[in-house]
């Protein structure tokens, strides 16, 4: 009985990820194919500097800071995601990460929903 419900959830979680692939496969979010939540997996290096401003910011963190940015919309959404907020980032710490990676290219003042990126 135990295999047979775990045969099932696999199942659903397959189908539930088929379903979120056709529904972003026409690039039409915020990140183009992938959702803010899969676009913030690869934020995992900037969980502590998005959580405590006083946190210094790792080179792979600002990597994938960089990669997101050039895309200002995307970064946004996935600084708000649930996914973010779930691991424990804040967003109004979460805004500052370009600035404090000395991001030349960074979309100064881009509105992040009720944040200005500074």
């Amino acid at each position: 009985m135990a295999a047979l419900m775990k045969y099932l959830c696999v199942v659903g979680f397959v189908v539930v990820l088929v379903i979120a692939g056709f529904n972003t496969a026409n690039g039409a979010g915020e990140c183009g194919r992938n959702s803010p939540d899969m676009e913030a997996m690869k934020l995992i290096p900037c969980a502590e500097a998005a959580s405590d401003s006083n946190a210094s910011v790792s080179r792979s963190c600002c990597q994938q800071i960089q990669k997101l940015g050039q895309n200002p919309k995307c970064l946004c959404a996935v600084m708000l995601s649930n996914t973010a907020k779930d691991s424990g980032a804040k967003p109004e710490v979460a805004i500052t990460i370009p600035k404090r990676c000395n991001l030349a290219n960074r979309p100064v003042g881009y509105k992040c929903g009720p944040y200005t990126l500074p």
